[in-house]
């Protein structure tokens, strides 16, 4: 976090910016991930595993191979396989899809810090990026401001999703499987395939969110990494309504809360410092519960989830 005292009244607001630009990636792409999953009637709860996973194995590649952008791509191979597995394990008859989530979760947590352990003090390559401050001579503005290529794929990528979804045949499909397994078969479709290639392509996404992490922001590979991204953003994708280009709106909220605690301690407000560090975790609490309602269902809720029967 940049030094934001010396921009004055605007240093906190442009903090807060600049942590959502950098810290909202990987948010969006989980949610983006979980939401194209969510869609075709099916929970993946290993997404934080997935996260986490990615972000080790594409900082591995980058070290190894001295390309960050082959990390990335690895990243989100690592992601398919877990995606298939998950997708695989779940396919099998009454097997829950929740618990699958929480075994794969726990799964590429632990894989990731023990195959990792050789990655925590090397120097891997970065992603490059572009600072949207270059208007400014304030060094600090321009070094806030820097924003990672990857996030402007999520950003094209949002809205791509939902019209694939809306207008599309295989858009179709999947929306078909996730509001009736049964209306789905009848018109020839193999459900478990349909939600196979569904949640690996929800995998690759949630991989190449992981890979922002190591090569980006941070820019490093630890086992505190992570801190439930993953799994915030599930509620991330409640709270948008099962809708891509919301999630991406939501994703940029989350970054900024979770920018608000070094923001606010770079100038000088140290008080209650872990209180504001604890801002998407209350974020999320407060999502959960405004969301939920024991009289009301949302209407763009995919009936086939387990949450809906």
């Amino acid at each position: 976090m940049t030094d934001a005292a010396t921009l004055g009244a605007w240093g906190v607001p442009l903090a807060v910016l600049g942590g959502a630009l950098r810290v909202s990636a990987p948010f969006l792409f989980v949610s983006l991930g979980e939401c194209l999953t969510e869609k075709s009637g099916r929970v993946n709860l290993g997404l934080e595993g997935t996260l986490v996973f990615g972000a080790m194995g594409g900082y591995g590649v980058s070290y190894l191979s001295g390309s960050p952008w082959l990390g990335v791509a690895a990243a989100g191979a690592l992601g398919a396989l877990f995606g298939a597995l998950h997708g695989f394990l779940c396919g099998r008859p009454r097997v829950n899809d929740i618990a699958v989530g929480i075994a794969l979760m726990l799964l590429g947590i632990g894989l990731s810090f023990f195959l990792g352990k050789p990655l925590i003090q090397p120097t891997a390559p970065r992603l490059p990026s572009f600072s949207l401050g270059f208007w400014s001579d304030v060094p600090q503005i321009r070094s806030n401001l820097q924003v990672n290529f990857l996030l402007l794929l999520g950003v094209v990528l949002a809205p791509a999703l939902r019209w694939a979804l809306k207008n599309t045949r295989w858009g179709l499909i999947v929306r078909t499987v996730g509001e009736s397994a049964e209306a789905a078969r009848a018109m020839g479709y193999d459900v478990n395939r349909v939600r196979l290639l569904a949640t690996m392509a929800g995998g690759v996404l949630a991989g190449i969110g992981g890979s922002f992490l190591s090569l980006f922001y941070p820019g490093s590979w630890n086992e505190g990494l992570s801190s439930g991204q993953g799994l915030m953003a599930v509620a991330l994708v409640i709270f948008a309504r099962w809708d891509p280009v919301r999630c991406l709106y939501a994703s940029l909220l989350f970054g900024g809360a979770s920018a608000l605690g070094p923001a606010l301690q770079s100038v000088g407000i140290t008080s209650g410092y872990y209180l504001f560090n604890a801002a998407p975790y209350a974020l999320t609490l407060v999502i959960m519960v405004l969301s939920s309602s024991a009289t009301k269902q949302s209407a763009d809720l995919p009936m086939e989830l387990t949450v809906a029967r």
